[in-house]
C-alpha cells in the first residue's frame, strides 16, 4: 500500500484555532492544515451547512412558478435571474403544511409545520434549525443562529424551542459581528469597539498574528484564507457604509414619515447584509445552521431604488387586488430577492473547501408560509432549493389541489444535514424525486 503523502508546508493545526489581537478573536475557515495528514489522504469532505430564509408576505406566485414540470422547463421571469445557476437549485410546487392555516398566523409556523396556528391556546412545536441543532450536538461555538431582517423580534421568528418557545432573532448586523468576533474584557472590548467606530478593522488588529500565520501555510490554505479575509473585509466595508447611511440627512417631504422608516425603508440592503453576515458564519464555522425571516409584514413604506420609495407598506401593497401599479412595485421587490439570492450563490459557488464549491455543501432554502399573499393563501408555497450536493436543475411539480407536506422537503434536508431522522412535523416520508448528485 502507498504512504499516504505528507505534506511538509505546514504541520497539523487544530480546527478550532483563532487569530487573536486585543480584544477581537477570529475563528478561521477550515484549512488543509487542521486536517490530520491521513485524514487528509482519505480526502474527508468538509462540513455541510444549512441556511433557511422566509419571506412572510412570499412572492408573487405568477411570475415566480414555471409554467412546465420536469428538468426541460422554461425558466419563470423571476428564476431567469438565477440562469446562471439552473443546475444548481431545484424549484418545488405543490407544497404545504397540512392544517396550518390563517394567512398571517402562519409565519411562524414556517419552519416547525404546527397544526392550528389561529385555535385557542395554540402552542408552536420545536423549528427545524432547533431538531437539526439537537440532533448534532453542539459543534460549532453556536449551534444555530437565527437572523432576522425588520424583523417584530417580540412575535415572530422561524426559530421555536421543543416547548414552543420564541426564540428571539438577531437583526442586528454590528451586534452579530461583535459576537462573533469580538471578545475580551470590558476594557479591551470598548477599546477594540472605539477602534472599529473610528473606521478600523477587526484584520487590522489581527495583521501581525495573521501574516505570522500563514507564513507556514500552504498555497492553497493562503488563497483560501485570503479569501476568507476578504469576505470580512467585505462585511466591514459595509457596516461602515449602513452606518454612514444613517448618518446622512433625511430628504425633506410634505407627508409624515412612517415609524421608523429610517432603518426600515432599506429592507434589501439589510437583507443583503445579513445574507453576508449569514455566509460568514457559516464560512468560518462560527455556526453550520442559520435561519433567517425577512420580516417583510412589519415594514413599512421602502425604498425601491435610489430615487423611488414605494407607494405603500410591504403589506399593504401585498394585497395589491391585481391594482397595476401594486403589481408593479411588488414585482420589482420580488426581482430584488431573486439578485440578492444570485449573489449568494455566486460567492458560495466561488469559496472552495476540500476540491469543492462551498455551496455544494451548504444546503439553501428560500420560501414563505404564503402561496399568496392577496388572497392569505397557504397552499402551494414557493420554495427554492439550492446547493448542497442535491441533482438540481428541475422543476418538482406536485399537486397543486393536494398539496405534498413541505415537511418531506425537511426530512431530506435533515438527511442531507448527516440527522438520522424518518419524521419531522407532519411529514409522510421524504421528498419524492429529490436525489443526491
Amino acid at each position: 500500500m502507498n504512504a499516504p503523502h505528507i505534506s511538509t508546508s505546514s504541520s497539523y493545526i487544530p480546527r478550532r484555532t483563532f487569530l487573536r489581537g486585543m480584544g477581537v478573536t477570529l475563528a478561521l475557515p477550515l484549512l488543509e492544515c487542521m486536517r490530520p495528514v491521513f485524514a487528509r489522504a482519505a480526502g474527508p469532505e468538509s462540513p455541510r451547512r444549512m441556511l433557511l430564509i422566509s419571506n412572510n408576505l412570499g412572492v408573487l406566485p405568477k411570475p415566480f412558478f414555471p409554467a412546465a414540470a420536469g428538468r426541460d422547463y422554461e425558466l419563470s421571469p423571476y428564476l431567469s435571474a438565477l440562469a446562471d445557476f439552473r443546475r444548481d437549485f431545484t424549484v418545488c410546487s405543490g407544497l404545504s403544511h397540512p392544517g396550518v392555516v390563517g394567512g398571517h398566523s402562519t409565519e411562524n409556523c414556517f419552519l416547525t409545520a404546527a397544526r392550528g396556528p389561529t385555535r385557542s391556546g395554540f402552542r408552536n412545536s420545536i423549528s427545524l434549525d432547533q431538531f437539526a441543532a439537537e440532533k448534532l450536538g453542539q459543534l460549532t461555538r453556536f449551534p444555530t443562529l437565527n437572523l432576522g431582517v425588520n424583523i417584530d423580534k417580540a412575535n415572530r421568528s422561524l426559530s421555536w424551542t421543543r416547548d414552543g418557545v420564541l426564540l428571539p432573532a438577531e437583526d442586528s448586523a454590528p451586534a452579530l459581528f461583535r459576537k462573533m468576533f469580538v471578545q475580551g474584557d470590558q476594557a479591551e472590548v470598548s477599546r477594540q469597539l472605539r477602534r472599529i467606530e473610528e473606521r478600523g478593522s477587526i484584520l487590522d488588529t489581527l495583521r501581525e498574528d495573521a501574516q505570522q500565520f500563514s507564513r507556514n501555510l500552504g498555497s492553497d490554505d493562503r488563497a483560501c484564507l485570503d479569501q476568507y479575509f476578504t469576505s470580512v473585509r467585505e462585511v466591514e466595508e459595509r457596516l461602515h457604509s449602513a452606518r454612514e447611511w444613517e448618518l446622512r440627512p433625511k430628504p425633506t417631504t410634505t407627508q409624515a414619515p412612517p415609524e421608523d422608516i429610517q432603518n426600515k425603508k432599506l429592507i434589501f440592503q439589510k437583507f443583503d447584509l445579513m445574507l453576508r453576515m449569514a455566509q460568514l458564519a457559516l464560512e468560518s464555522d462560527s455556526t453550520r445552521i442559520v435561519t433567517l425571516m425577512v420580516d417583510a409584514f412589519a415594514t413599512p413604506v421602502f425604498k425601491l431604488n435610489e430615487t423611488q420609495n414605494t407607494t405603500d407598506g410591504y403589506h399593504n401593497l401585498s394585497h395589491h387586488g391585481q391594482a397595476v401599479e401594486k403589481v408593479k412595485q411588488l414585482e420589482d421587490a420580488d426581482r430584488q430577492q431573486m439578485a440578492l439570492l444570485h449573489g449568494l450563490l455566486q460567492a458560495l459557488a466561488g469559496k472552495m473547501e476540500s476540491g469543492q464549491r462551498m455551496l455544494d455543501r451548504t444546503t439553501i432554502l428560500y420560501g414563505s408560509n404564503l402561496g399568496d399573499a392577496n388572497t392569505h393563501d397557504n397552499s402551494n408555497l414557493p420554495i427554492l432549493l439550492a446547493g448542497g450536493g442535491f441533482q438540481h436543475g428541475a422543476h418538482l411539480a406536485f399537486k397543486r389541489d393536494d398539496n405534498t407536506p413541505l415537511s418531506n422537503l425537511f426530512v431530506s434536508l435533515l438527511h442531507r444535514l448527516g440527522v438520522d431522522a424518518d419524521a419531522f412535523g407532519s411529514s409522510t416520508g421524504r421528498l419524492a424525486n429529490l436525489e443526491l448528485a
